[in-house]
């Protein structure tokens, strides 16, 4: 069962406090335990999904919203990756929020040589998944010069490879081959109206690669009034303008966006939680002794 294998994972670990990075099965188990456990925990807030569900199934966002601050509600706190994120959630009644950025890897993602994809140009780029949660047709629809090109699959990847021939569908990439994709296209389109921060749109600016996107979340917080493309509420206008943007401006931007910043931020929100805390009147340390605020602490630490 799930929950006896999350409760002999964790106390295999032993670990000060525990990190609950999603709402799913295996984090309700960890919540399950931590709550009867009364182990310190934080969770993390990663995805729309009442919009998610109400995009799919139309179940009404308020009712999924409600079974969210109760997953939620005993964390000592509730991390974000942005401004805009912890406003919405505020407004839906949720406390105790504290802020989480993202990092990118520099290195991976960086500007190369475009000629990996042989395709009229402009080359506009999607990378996600292809499922209607993304809002992905927004983008395929788009009447633009050059070619359309979509990395990553789905449930709506074989609706839409039909649907759309001229739109060229290449699966899921990872590594140099997702980086090379990447760094080939001329524009990075964002076509998602739920997503609470979007990593791929630092991907992309790593590579020099301008964003196209709607002024919401995460477009918002990542690219601002920064000139490394365009947020606005005409998809099409967006590429247009983005297209303009300076690859090393785009670059440059990325580059505030290091994972020692992110690791750091981690590690302040879960340092104040004693060792003594996980099994009360125990007093034996964390195995091999890592503390909370190292590195090495961090990887523990991950459910």
């Amino acid at each position: 069962m799930p929950a006896r294998r999350m409760a002999r994972t964790i106390e295999s670990f032993r670990p000060c406090v525990v990190h609950i990075a999603t709402e799913g099965p295996l984090g309700m188990a960890a919540r399950r335990y931590c709550v009867k456990r009364e182990v310190p925990f934080t969770t993390a807030f990663h995805t729309k999904f009442p919009e998610y569900l109400n995009a799919r199934l139309r179940v009404p966002v308020k009712w999924t919203y409600k079974m969210m601050r109760h997953f939620h509600a005993p964390s000592s706190s509730v991390m974000v990756a942005t401004q805009t994120v912890e406003n919405e959630l505020k407004v839906h009644g949720f406390n105790n929020i504290m802020r989480w950025s993202r990092g990118v890897d520099t290195d991976l993602f960086r500007p190369r040589d475009k000629s990996f994809l042989d395709l009229p140009r402009p080359i506009a780029l999607y990378v996600g998944r292809v499922a209607v949660e993304k809002n992905i047709e927004a983008f395929l629809a788009l009447k633009q010069p050059g070619s359309k090109v979509v990395v990553g699959d789905g449930p709506q990847l074989n609706e839409l490879s039909r649907k759309y021939p001229d739109v060229v569908f290449v699966g899921t990439k990872e590594g140099e081959d997702l980086a090379k994709h990447f760094a080939a296209a001329d524009v990075f389109v964002f076509p998602s109206l739920t997503d609470t921060f979007g990593l791929v749109l630092l991907e992309a600016l790593a590579c020099g690669v301008p964003v196209a996107a709607y002024p919401v979340a995460g477009p918002l917080d990542v690219i601002g009034d920064a000139p490394v493309g365009c947020l606005h509420a005409d998809l099409g206008t967006a590429v247009q303008r983005a297209l303009g943007a300076s690859p090393e401006a785009c670059r440059a931007h990325a580059q505030s966006y290091s994972w020692e910043a992110s690791t750091q931020q981690f590690l302040d929100n879960i340092v104040p939680f004693p060792p003594e805390r996980f099994f009360p009147g125990d007093g034996a340390p964390p195995k091999n002794e890592m503390a909370p605020n190292s590195a090495a602490g961090l990887r523990r630490m991950r459910t």
